[in-house]
């Protein structure tokens, strides 16, 4: 048909595709300054080699945060690249902006107050506030332009991660530099890039993460909510809890002496990331449960095979089928069998998301498009025997 109701989604989709495209672009090339100019100024306060300990020693603890969101993320893994690009914001972004923040609340700080003491209002006021609110940033977008990509609150917990990562990655290179450059390796009576490393590298890895994962419980959690109040007060919750938990880690650091630092690290970070990580163990096996649930309904109404039920059933099961894969067929049906696999997650998770009626119709006839065609790819590739590469 050639009538006007037919011919307006055609007008649209190329401006679309070009919102879709240049977003991402502009995003690189932003974040891409951003990093220059943090390199500019850590070069010019503390020097090229300094920088360059900092990295070295700031690269371990976020390999291991990293690692933990991508295990937290095995179910339906988000993708890669809007992954890299919260890490990338986290990163050079959200590092800058903060800093201008706090470089800022001190000057005001040391106006008002004296010298010296805008450090203090910096660490315990601005920055948490500041920090806080710009890591967010990645998720809340999320939620306004693709909220289709949560699926629960594990999805916002790993968002929340990896932007928080990225800030720990930069923040770290600064912090060990600076140490490097005032105490070298450091000693027994001057401790430097050593100590700065065991205490925020191995005591207090997760500590930005943890912080901003309490903002991505609550975009999870408005993600899944059909009220608009929830969707509201959720995120807001989540950021007033970082912001109080972030401020009273800096003012043990700040203000407290050692005791006061040792009591607030036992008996508040310890149990909040304990309490975390037992929400996050529940919600891997809730997940694991609604899709052990679904597949059978899901093999009856022909869209999975019957024999893949118990292989889908279980991460140890789908570890198994794309090993399976890459040794008969090579790393591209490996590949294949993972996208059809994440397509089965999507739609076995469809039941747990609050539109109804048409609108939710019309997402199931989406997912059902992706999966008949992730596994039409899948079982392409293995009658061709794939193309081994290595």
């Amino acid at each position: 048909m050639t009538g006007a109701n037919s011919s307006e989604p055609a007008r649209h989709r190329p401006a679309s595709q070009g919102v879709t495209v240049l977003l991402p672009v502009v995003g690189l090339l932003v974040a891409a300054v951003c990093g220059l100019l943090l390199f500019g100024l850590g070069t010019a306060r503390v020097g090229a080699t300094a920088v360059g300990i900092g990295v070295v020693a700031a690269t371990v603890p976020v390999a291991v945060v990293v690692a933990t969101f991508l295990w937290i993320d095995r179910w339906e893994p988000e993708p890669a690249p809007l992954l890299l690009l919260t890490f990338v914001w986290g990163a050079c972004v959200a590092t800058l902006t903060a800093l201008l923040i706090n470089d800022t609340a001190a000057a005001v700080g040391d106006l008002l107050l004296g010298i010296g003491r805008g450090d203090k209002v910096s660490a315990i006021v601005s920055a948490p506030f500041a920090e806080e609110a710009v890591k967010a940033v990645p998720l809340l977008l999320l939620l306004w332009h693709r909220s289709r990509e949560f699926d629960g609150v594990v999805d916002g917990i790993v968002y929340a991660g990896f932007s928080a990562a990225g800030f720990a990655f930069t923040e770290n290179i600064y912090y060990f530099g600076r140490a490097f450059a005032e105490h070298g390796f450091g000693d027994a009576t001057s401790p430097g890039v050593l100590a700065a490393f065991i205490l925020r590298g191995v005591l207090s890895p997760f500590t930005h993460p943890l912080f901003s994962v309490l903002i991505g419980i609550g975009v999870g959690v408005a993600a899944m909510s059909r009220g608009r109040t929830r969707k509201v007060l959720a995120p807001l919750g989540g950021y007033v809890l970082a912001v109080g938990l972030h401020s009273l880690w800096n003012a043990s650091a700040t203000l407290g002496g050692g005791s006061a630092f040792i009591n607030v690290y036992f008996l508040v970070m310890v149990p909040v990331f304990l309490g975390v990580a037992m929400l996050v163990l529940w919600q891997r096996r809730r997940e694991e449960r609604i899709i052990a649930a679904a597949l059978p309904k899901m093999a009856s109404a022909r869209w999975i095979a019957q024999s893949e039920v118990e292989l889908l059933a279980s991460l140890a099961g789908r570890r198994r089928w794309r090993r399976q894969a890459r040794r008969e067929s090579g790393r591209r049906a490996a590949r294949a069998v993972a996208e059809y696999q994440a397509r089965v997650t999507e739609l076995a998770f469809l039941r747990r998301l609050p539109a109804g009626g048409s609108e939710r119709r019309a997402r199931r006839d989406e997912l059902l498009s992706r999966l008949r065609a992730a596994r039409a790819e899948a079982v392409r590739l293995a009658s061709e025997g794939g193309t081994r590469d290595g």
